[in-house]
């Protein structure tokens, strides 16, 4: 699609890269496939003029040297995919999720078998059969009217076959009453990785609305609720995250947790469980539920500040549009969210949540080399030349006007400044105080300025708070 039709037998991004366009791209994935790009206004009747010739005059343009072409495009890709650490992980999800003759069940990007056996045949019939009007969503978004666009529509995609009635599943969960737990070694693996993915309601479902509020809640951001658990508390893993990514058949909800090395793998199951059940049974407090919404909302009103891209108001129309046939439907899904209650989020969460998981842990390959010995052990061990004599440096020292000793040693070989800063006061000043009182002004050195450290201490007015707080100033 961008090699060129049979009216301009050229690199498609040409003629728009010369009046300004930018964000020229197309992606496939599950559901669909997208092209897009945003141009200047009087641009316009150029851009439909293209899209509309390689939409509707394409055929006659694909050669076989441009379809060998973009195999090796796409197979280059597949290898960089396949090479990066985890790169063969959503394989494995996807055949461990979903039942043999499930669409998802294959990634979009294919095989390598598949993508060298591909024809021009197979090419020009998989366009014929998808690529026909009725069967395709046009959103033009930004400087334009209803009044304007409809007639440039009808005259640059009127002539444009309608194309076969199509048959498709609108939805497919499949049900697992039953955890089903896999293992797989990966060699570029830094770290344990684990994933937890069910299938949940799909994007059309109200449910699917509401769920993006429970997979922040419990994975998003280092206050939610299993980063809590594991980074933070129990310092178990290094990263955690849960996101929900909605499919029209079925969505995909995956816990993620890349382990710290050596951390107890048996620990971080039973924490994972342990905050799903507080979940389920006592749902989001009204801080967790109100920053949920706020995030969300804040992040798809941005998005939709822009025209175009891989976001903004093209995508949202073109999405709402493409699957529920009303290009509102993205509002809507925004205020089913922004006006769910505490109740409908852990009704939705209980509906889906409950159900069994397919868990998959990648582990790193160890890896052991050894090397040919030139030792002749028979002679014993080796003797012990003489011990260097220490060099320490020179030591300066002076007292600033306010009292404060400054000690410094100079040790010029790396550009490190290493600084430590000691008060005449530890355990045995809290006689008299609240017990920890040395500890606690301890621990909130690295904790905030002088100006926060004021207002925490605001209520714990002791010599001690004092004491620290006028050598911060002094600092």
């Amino acid at each position: 699609m961008f090699n060129g039709s049979e009216n301009y037998d050229d690199d498609f991004f040409k003629p728009l890269e010369v009046v300004g366009a930018t964000a020229l791209n197309g992606t496939t994935w599950f559901d669909r496939t997208n092209y897009f790009e945003n141009v200047p206004t009087p641009a316009l009747e150029r851009t439909l003029w293209l899209e509309s010739d390689r939409m509707g005059h394409l055929l006659g343009a694909v050669t076989q040297e441009k379809l060998d072409n973009q195999i090796g495009v796409v197979q280059n890709e597949k290898r960089q995919r396949d090479n990066a650490p985890y790169g063969m992980v959503e394989y494995r999800q996807l055949e461990g999720l979903f039942p043999v003759g499930h669409p998802y069940r294959h990634s979009t990007i294919g095989s390598m078998e598949d993508l060298s056996a591909a024809s021009l045949d197979d090419v020009k019939n998989w366009f014929r059969e998808y690529y026909g009007a009725s069967n395709t969503v046009v959103v033009l978004a930004g400087d334009i009217d209803a009044e304007t666009a409809k007639p440039l529509m009808e005259k640059y995609f009127g002539d444009i076959e309608a194309g076969p009635a199509l048959k498709a599943h609108k939805s497919w969960v499949p049900s697992r009453i039953n955890n089903t737990i896999e293992e797989m070694v990966d060699e570029k693996a830094p770290q344990v990785r684990i994933s937890r993915i069910r299938a949940v309601a799909p994007r059309t479902n109200a449910d699917a609305d509401i769920l993006p509020l429970t997979a922040r809640i419990l994975g998003r951001g280092k206050n939610s609720r299993l980063y809590q658990a594991l980074v933070y508390k129990n310092q178990l893993a290094v990263s955690v995250s849960v996101s929900m990514q909605p499919f029209e058949l079925a969505s995909m909800l995956e816990i993620e947790v890349t382990l710290k090395k050596g951390a107890d793998e048996a620990k971080v199951h039973s924490l994972i469980n342990d905050v799903m059940d507080d979940y389920l049974a006592n749902g989001p407090t009204a801080e967790e539920l109100k920053r949920a919404k706020t995030s969300i909302v804040a992040s798809s009103l941005r998005g939709i500040e822009a025209i175009g891209g891989f976001g903004g108001k093209g995508t949202a129309l073109a999405r709402s549009e493409l699957y529920t046939g009303n290009p509102n439907a993205y509002a809507e899904s925004l205020k089913r969210l922004n006006y769910a209650s505490a109740a409908q989020v852990v009704e939705a969460a209980t509906t889906w949540l409950s159900q069994g998981y397919y868990q998959l842990t990648v582990r790193p390959k160890e890896k052991y080399t050894t090397t040919a010995s030139s030792i002749d052990r028979s002679k014993g061990m080796p003797e012990v030349g003489t011990m260097p004599d220490l060099s320490f440096p020179a030591i300066e020292e002076a007292v600033l006007a306010n009292g404060l000793k400054v000690v410094v040693a100079n040790r010029p070989t790396v550009p490190v400044v290493t600084m430590a800063m000691q008060f005449d006061a530890g355990y045995a000043a809290d006689a008299g105080r609240p017990l920890g009182t040395a500890s606690f002004a301890l621990g909130m050195m690295d904790e905030g300025t002088a100006r926060v450290l004021r207002l925490i201490f605001q209520q714990r007015r002791n010599a001690l708070a004092r004491v620290f707080l006028q050598a911060l100033t002094l600092i």
